[in-house]
């Protein structure tokens, strides 16, 4: 179809057909394409059309796939069913059409050099002539009509075949844009729903506040809709605190699905176990059976005994938690194995240390990984001067404080962000 000329004007050049035939199956055709987002049924109609009035032995459909190397057939009419083959975009007739985004019009395939016989010596089917019209969206080729055989005279397509397809692609096209694009819309509305439930149910996974008493609180601030990060706290029957804050590696529902496994194992094994490095041990050979895709989780998890001063903490492959003394210095709680998931049978070091009047922070690489000067990393230095300057604040007020230096306007996370806070409440 030449530059400026309309669906009119090529329908006026269709002299061997009556006017009223033509315009009939422009009509016809458009209007399926304009009242239904349902491609695969709208092409099916069109391809049926096509045959009846181009006088066609067989039609078929080619859409782009696989980053545009390959020609996939979506629909067909005529004696042979071809739905689903494939076919390499750099060669064939089709291919040539969609490469060069121009129409090709063989009227003997015998003399084709780019004509591939592998269908028709496939499916028994003899191609003798063809018409290959591009589909195109704003000025690119997303794929073909191709028609073949012309019924009837000398058996030849012609001009006028040409043209009227050409305008027929013209609708296809737009048709074949417009449900790609409903179905990417539906898609999204589907993923962001189920984004939204997984975030409501990780967020109920998280322990409800311990009150103004309790020695522990946390804060998880996702960076994304779901969070690869998640920490707990809970009273056991024999009076014990257990507590923990974990990071899976990765992002997204696979970070958020080994987060939910990992908890709920804590949650179930922490009743039937007294020490946290055996734990450690039963989680780890539970998560090396089944994580996939190299995924691991680190994590600090530990137990505050009945007199709640002393603390067995147990670290794979964590940040080191920081303890702020009593005396306004900080020392790092070093020690502990590799992250659970990666090698089975492995034991995990314990550690005790006494709160003896000081707090204890537990965080993920979220939190020292902020930035709080453009384009420098907080770094634990950076943490120390936050909860310096927070020292006023007690208890979770503290977390929501520097937290809120974390994340204030203008600042762009990058990571989730978790932080727990253990001290006993000064009365």
């Amino acid at each position: 179809m030449a530059s400026g000329e309309s669906i009119l004007e090529l329908v006026d050049r269709q002299r061997e057909r009556p006017l009223e035939e033509q315009l009939a199956l422009l009509a016809n055709i458009t209007g399926d394409f304009a009242s239904s987002l349902d491609i695969d049924e709208t092409l099916n109609t069109a391809l049926h059309r096509f045959l009846l009035h181009m006088s066609a032995e067989a039609a078929s459909v080619f859409l782009l796939e696989s980053d545009g190397t390959e020609l996939v057939c979506h629909k067909c009419a005529g004696p042979v069913e071809i739905s689903g083959l494939r076919l390499d975009a750099s060669q064939g007739v089709v291919g040539k059409c969609v490469r060069n985004n121009a129409c090709q019009m063989i009227r003997d395939v015998r003399e084709e050099p780019d004509f591939s016989r592998s269908v028709d010596a496939d499916t028994g089917f003899v191609t003798r002539s063809i018409l290959c019209v591009p589909l195109v969206v704003k000025g690119q080729s997303i794929g073909a009509i191709e028609l073949i055989n012309k019924l009837g005279g000398d058996g030849l397509f012609n001009e006028q075949d040409r043209d009227l397809v050409t305008a027929l692609a013209g609708a296809a096209s737009l048709a074949i844009h417009n449900a790609r694009m409903a179905k990417a819309l539906v898609e999204q509305e589907r993923i962001r729903r189920e984004l939204e439930l997984a975030r409501e149910i990780q967020r109920k996974l998280l322990p409800p506040p311990g009150g103004p008493e309790f020695p522990v609180c946390g804060i998880n601030i996702p960076a994304l809709e779901v969070s690869g990060d998640f920490y707990d706290f809970l009273e056991l029957p024999d009076g014990r605190i257990y507590f923990n804050v974990a990071d899976v590696s990765g992002k997204g529902m696979n970070a958020a699905l080994l987060m939910a496994k990992t908890s709920s194992l804590l949650r179930c094994l922490v009743k039937t176990c007294d020490d946290v490095g055996e734990l450690m041990s039963r989680v780890n050979d539970e998560l090396c059976e089944t994580a996939t895709h190299g995924m691991f989780v680190t994590i600090v998890s530990g137990f505050i005994e009945p007199e709640g001063d002393v603390l067995t903490i147990s670290n794979a492959g964590h940040q080191a938690p920081l303890f702020h003394h009593p005396d306004g210095h900080f020392e790092e709680v070093a020690g502990g194995g590799p992250p659970l998931g990666i090698i089975a049978r492995t034991e995990f070091p314990v550690v005790s240390m006494k709160l003896a009047g000081g707090s204890l922070y537990l965080f993920t690489d979220g939190v020292t990984e902020s930035s709080v000067t453009p384009g420098k990393h907080l770094d634990v230095g950076g943490l120390q001067r936050l909860i310096e300057d927070a020292t006023n604040f007690r208890g979770f007020q503290r977390l929501e404080r520097i937290i809120a230096e974390l994340c204030g306007p203008g600042r762009v996370q990058h990571d989730d962000i978790t932080m727990m806070l253990i001290e006993r409440p000064v009365n």
